[in-house]
C-alpha cells in the first residue's frame, strides 16, 4: 500500500527538529516551524486513504521516502504505526522518534527527525519552487 504527498519548500524551512518531522498543508511558515520539511501539502493526515490508516493502526512498519524529483535526491526513514493513531488533524502529518501520539501523528519512533536530513536536501527545500514527494509504502 501507497500514499503520496505532494509538498513545496519555504524560505523559511530550517528542519533543525531533533524528535519530529512534518509536513503541512498551510502555506506559511514562520522561522519557529524548525521540524517542518514541507508546505502547501495536497492532503493532511486526516485525508489519507482508510485502508491506509487501517493499516498504520495494527502498528505495521512502514518505509517514507522524501524525494525532490527535480534534483534526483532522496531521503528514507522507518517508523511504526500505532493502534491510538486517530488521524484526525486538517492540516498536518508529524512523523516522530518519540512514542507521542495526537492527532497529527502519522508515525511513532521513526528512525530520523528533520535534523537527521541531509543538509544539501534541506537547503534545497528552502527554494518555494521545490517539491518534494512524500511517498509512503506499508
Amino acid at each position: 500500500m501507497i500514499e503520496i504527498i505532494r509538498a513545496r519548500g519555504h524560505k523559511n524551512i530550517r528542519a533543525t527538529h531533533k524528535t519530529t518531522l512534518e509536513i503541512t498543508k498551510e502555506k506559511y511558515l514562520s522561522p519557529r516551524g524548525d521540524c517542518i520539511i514541507g508546505v502547501s501539502a495536497d492532503k493532511s493526515i486526516s485525508e489519507l486513504n482508510e485502508t491506509f490508516k487501517q493499516a498504520l493502526n495494527t502498528g505495521a512498519p512502514a518505509k517514507v521516502k522524501l524525494k525532490l524529483p527535480d534534483y534526483g535526491l532522496e531521503e528514507v526513514l522507518i517508523g511504526f504505526g500505532h493502534p491510538k493513531l486517530s488521524f484526525t488533524h486538517k492540516t498536518d502529518i508529524v512523523i516522530r522518534k518519540s512514542k507521542y501520539i495526537c492527532g497529527r501523528t502519522l508515525l511513532i519512533s521513526a528512525n530520523k527527525a528533520a535534523s537527521d536530513l541531509n543538509r544539501e536536501f534541506v537547503d534545497l527545500l528552502k527554494d518555494k519552487k521545490t517539491e518534494i514527494l512524500v511517498i509512503i509504502e506499508i
